[in-house]
């Protein structure tokens, strides 16, 4: 790899780029519509801005969002680069790059990075919603452009842009555990800190709809806090699941009222009513069912609910008497990613993170991993750039 520094004319460091020609070139599948296969390009020059990284990406892991992009669900912007959990170290960066923490970034550190990228300088930003900033860029979510076409975690490498929040983690744990953590394990965590605020953990019963990483997640952490939590799911195997990521019951939400393993039958067991409901799967049916089932004072955060659908029935009234709080999480602060970093880091020992990655694929083979996912057996599809693509690339830029 060969670099080629610019500086600007005043000399100044802050106004240096640093320019990368890279041979092999990094590699970036593209999507552009439904139907359409992703297409490989070559991108053999990269330019670090003040505050950039290059990061050579382990392994990405497909998530919903991805599915339901490349299935027509969600609008986004084509063509694009799809992929936004990943794991990698970094190969190069650029002046006064630094990590989360403050900390200067350094050439082989073993890093994720935060979903979006924030100015830190907006009303938003200043208020600690940074996801939320004014100008906010999404990894995976943006059209290619010129000068940032590595901008999603289907790829060799990603460009990682000043304002995103790099947390360094251990160079020895599979990468299966790590690179969902910058988006389904950081959002767990920023849906039970949004819960928190409102009640303590410690005690309560929490429950949990969707076992998907979100909610298998949340389900972990909320145990290793104190809660007693329930799992509401319908498939059979992600409620076996829940039961070994700490959940005291679990529940069929297609089952009647009274019959075993229903959500009725598992909260008159549990024996009193959850005060925290993580709403994970975006189905309207669990959104009602976790505003209905919660205590006296309780708080509903829901997370799953990302694209249309339709209304949810609401009794204010019952909102009023029954003192219930309701709070949306979409995406999260940088405190929530060095969070769950530290929690896979310290309880995969505990909890089979490792094991919510089922097939991995190669980069080349990105859309027939795609299409497992959307099989719904596994709960991650791990995508790694390592292995060699199988198709032609072209070259860009």
């Amino acid at each position: 790899m060969t670099l080629v520094h610019d500086a600007a004319s005043t000399a100044a460091a802050r106004d240096c780029v640093v320019r990368m020609k890279l041979d092999p070139a990094p590699t970036a599948m593209v999507w552009v519509q439904p139907g359409q296969k992703h297409e490989p390009i070559a991108v053999p020059t990269v330019s670090l801005a003040v505050g950039d990284a290059l990061v050579a990406i382990e392994l990405a892991t497909i998530c919903g969002s991805d599915v339901h992009t490349t299935q027509g669900h969600r609008s986004a912007p084509t063509p694009l680069v799809l992929g936004h959990e990943q794991v990698g170290r970094v190969v190069a960066v650029g002046a006064g790059a630094v990590t989360s923490t403050g900390a200067p970034l350094e050439v082989g550190e073993r890093v994720v990075w935060s979903l979006t990228i924030g100015c830190d300088t907006c009303d938003t930003c200043i208020r600690g919603l940074p996801q939320k900033c004014e100008t906010v860029k999404k990894y995976g979510h943006e059209r290619l452009e010129a000068g940032w076409e590595l901008s999603g975690g289907f790829a060799s490498h990603a460009h990682v842009r000043r304002g995103t929040a790099i947390v360094p983690v251990s160079r020895s744990l599979p990468a299966a555990t790590l690179a969902p953590v910058s988006c389904g394990t950081a959002t767990a965590v920023a849906a039970l800190d949004a819960a928190s605020v409102v009640t303590p953990l410690d005690g309560a019963v929490v429950i949990v709809f969707g076992a998907g990483l979100i909610g298998l997640t949340a389900c972990a952490i909320a145990n290793d806090r104190g809660a007693r939590v329930i799992v509401v799911d319908p498939a059979r195997g992600r409620r076996s699941l829940a039961a070994r990521f700490g959940a005291a019951a679990t529940a069929d939400p297609t089952l009647e009222a009274g019959e075993p393993g229903s959500l009725e039958t598992a909260l008159d067991e549990i024996g009193t009513r959850p005060l925290v409901a993580i709403e994970a799967s975006g189905s309207v049916h669990a959104v009602a069912s976790a505003i209905d089932s919660l205590g006296i004072g309780g708080v509903a955060v829901l997370v799953g609910s990302v694209s249309p659908s339709a209304a949810v029935p609401l009794d204010p009234e019952a909102i009023v008497r029954r003192l219930i709080t309701l709070r949306g999480v979409h995406n999260y602060a940088p405190r929530h990613l060095e969070e769950a970093a530290r929690f896979v880091e310290k309880r995969h020992d505990v909890y089979p993170f490792a094991e919510l990655v089922g097939a991995t694929v190669a980069l080349g083979d990105l859309d027939d991993g795609i299409e497992a996912a959307a099989g719904g057996g596994a709960v991650r599809i791990g995508v790694a750039p390592g292995l060699d693509p199988v198709k032609p690339v072209t070259q860009t830029g």
